[in-house]
């Protein structure tokens, strides 16, 4: 394996490994504030690997550009949908989950 193969496979089980934790923290986290803060760090930082992956499997060129561009979207628009969500549950009046809601 050439050190490229090895930068694409590690970037790529990176990716993974953020998208599957992202996704047990959606099914197991208790309430929507929790559960968007899981969604948008651990699914923008998995995205973020596995495209990196790509635009080095591709090398320098058009294409490699075009994935920097959806690295730069996905940058910007999913911590941003997250606070959107958070401040529409927030105006609907849907509490945080606190301890006492076990008892």
């Amino acid at each position: 394996m050439t050190p490229r193969e090895i930068l694409v496979l590690v970037l790529a089980v990176g990716g993974v490994f953020f998208a599957v934790v992202a996704a047990v923290g959606l099914i197991r986290l208790p309430d929507v504030y929790s559960r968007a803060h899981s969604s948008s760090k651990s699914e923008t930082l998995g995205a973020v690997l596995a495209l990196s992956a790509v635009a080095v499997s591709y090398g320098i060129g058009l294409e490699a550009l075009k994935v920097v561009f959806l690295l730069t979207f996905m940058f910007l628009t999913n911590p941003t949908a997250a606070h959107a969500i958070t401040r529409a549950a927030r105006e609907r009046g849907i509490e945080p989950w606190t301890t006492e809601d076990d008892r």
